[in-house]
């Protein structure tokens, strides 16, 4: 099964979040080319291989097929860039140059219809929420954390919240967090957040292996009492 991944249409802009494993593959399969022609832009949440690993891919086949391609922008923390470069030996360098990088956080972009936030949560390494906002619509983002009172502002309305749900604590075999740090969300966790920040329908997504994703949503329906959809491969949204 693929990992984090979700590819955002909007006024005839393609902008994806995440490309975590197995992702590129669907994504290339969806734009139906094997060089990603149709993809205006990439943001990335962190640097953890399940939310950017198939980045990696994504270059090799825009470096070998499609080089003089305009370069693809990508937004992305600290330490994704290196990671991407340090999968390559010769080519290290045209990581640079095969993708536009884009610092994160930052003060806001402007990316195609979108003005793009983004804001740092509380993970293991640099968690970026994302923040996109268009003319009638918005999608936040939280990639991977914990519980933060920043979650209320980054979902603030917005008409899709896609919160991650692992839910570590349903499988008893799963080692214990770090002492006195959740550097991840609950199913109700994420129901908590969608709630605070008055989202109008909640994704989840980043389920632990194994989880039961119906428990999960059951337990973010204790806290959020609308729409709430699993992420799965596959799954369409109409927005707003």
């Amino acid at each position: 099964m693929a990992c984090s991944g979700f590819l955002l249409e909007h006024e005839d802009f393609r902008l994806v979040l995440d490309l975590g494993y197995g992702t590129l593959p669907r994504l290339l399969g969806w734009l139906g080319n094997p060089v990603a022609d149709g993809l205006d832009a990439v943001a990335i949440t962190h640097k953890h291989p399940d939310h950017m690993v198939d980045l990696h891919g994504l270059f090799r086949a825009r470096w070998f097929d499609a080089r003089t391609a305009r370069p693809l922008p990508v937004y992305a923390p600290g330490g994704v860039v290196e990671r991407v470069a340090g999968l390559e030996e010769d080519d290290a360098g045209h990581v640079r140059s095969v993708f536009d990088w884009r610092r994160l956080p930052n003060e806001p972009y402007t990316v195609g219809p979108f003005q793009l936030e983004s804001t740092e949560l509380p993970h293991f390494v640099s968690d970026i929420g994302l923040r996109l906002t268009a003319a009638e619509l918005t999608v936040a983002y939280t990639g991977d954390c914990g519980p933060d009172p920043g979650l209320a502002d980054l979902g603030r309305d917005a008409d899709l919240y896609i919160v991650e749900a692992t839910d570590r604590d349903q499988q008893p075999a799963t080692p214990p967090a770090l002492a006195g740090r959740q550097l991840h969300l609950s199913g109700r966790d994420a129901g908590a957040a969608a709630m605070a920040a008055g989202a109008r329908r909640l994704l989840l997504t980043h389920f632990w292996p194994g989880n039961d994703r119906e428990r999960s949503r059951a337990l973010a329906a204790e806290a959020y009492p609308g729409p709430i959809f699993i992420a799965e491969e596959g799954l369409r949204l109409a927005l707003p």
